[in-house]
Order: structure tokens, then sequence, then C-alpha cells
């Protein structure tokens, strides 16, 4: 399923075009196949951890990735639901996980405009700061398009969707760590 649609829709969003949406399947296939990478790479990383002597780790971190994961998609489907808006769902969700792969290019442009900056006398911290900044700003503009236009919400609803979402997403991927860090201390 990974193919030119999916490039070109994630190109149309990332441009804030809302067309893009139409690129992805609304099918469960679709949503499937775009799960998958999402799971297959944390558990090719279980693995690895656990060869590695470390298998509680290993668990915990897939575990983890796989409620963020598909977190997304559930919360997607609720929101569709609660608005009325069932048909779209999938095709959202779709969306939004093939969006993840979006990362990739972007952390090496930003990379590359630090190194730009570092050397223009921009200390690296600061560019650092500024980018990961920048950067994260337009992953939550992205991903408040994607909710925006794939569910048809208006403008502060799908930021508050948002919001929300992104708020669980932390305290999901933080609550291990936290948890470990009580547990260690009784």
């Amino acid at each position: 399923m990974f193919g030119s649609n999916v490039l070109k829709g994630v190109w149309l969003l990332a441009r804030g075009k809302a067309a893009g949406i139409a690129a992805f399947g609304n099918t469960a296939d679709a949503l499937f196949a775009s799960l998958a990478p999402l799971i297959a790479f944390p558990l090719v990383a279980t693995v690895l951890i656990t060869l590695q002597g470390q298998p509680e780790l290993a668990i915990i971190a897939f575990l983890t990735r796989l409620c963020v994961v598909l977190f997304v998609s559930v919360s997607v489907q609720a929101v569709a639901a609660w608005t009325g808006r069932d048909a779209l769902w999938m095709r959202t969700a779709t969306a939004l996980n093939w969006s993840f792969w979006l990362l990739v290019p972007l952390l090496l442009l930003a990379g590359m405009v630090g190194a730009v900056m570092v050397s223009a006398g921009v200390p690296e911290t600061l560019a650092i700061e500024l980018l990961v900044g920048v950067l994260a700003a337009y992953l939550l503009w992205y991903h408040w398009f994607t909710i925006h236009s794939g569910l048809q919400l208006a403008a502060l609803p799908a930021l508050g969707v948002v919001l929300a979402t992104n708020l669980v997403i932390g305290l999901l991927s933080v609550a291990p760590s936290l948890i470990d860090q009580v547990m260690a201390r009784s």
C-alpha cells in the first residue's frame, strides 16, 4: 500500500493542501498497511534489545510504542464517532500513521539547517532549541491539518483533538519510566 498515492498524500498535506487526504485509502487494509511498519520497526528493536540481555526493557519499550501507535487510530475513531463522522476515520488514521515518516526528511533538513546556523555563528545549543521548536510546531500543525481535513472538523475542535491526543501520547510515552522510578524507590 506504500506507493505513489501515500507519498503524494503526505506531500500535499505537508504543504497545506487538503486534497492530500484523498490519496489515502479509507479501508481496513489501508489502515493495517499504515500500522505495519509502525509496529514492525519497534518489534525488531525488541528482538535486538532482548538479545542484548534486557528482555524486560525490550517488552516495556515495545508495549509502550504499541500503545502510542494504536492510540492514534483509536482516538481518531472515537472523535469520528462522537462527531458523527464515522465514514472518515479510517482514511484520517491512515494519513496520520503514514505522516510519521515525514519526520525522517524533516530531521535531515533540520540537521543541514542547524549546521549552516552553527557555521554562521549561532551557538549550537540555541540552533538546536530553535530547530526543535520549529519542527515541533510544524508537526503539531501537520497533525492539526490532517485531523481538520480528514475528519472535516472546524479549526478549533481539530486543535482540541490534537492537543488532547498529544497530551495522552506524551503521558503514554513517559508513564513506564515514571512507574519504574516509583517502583525503584519502594
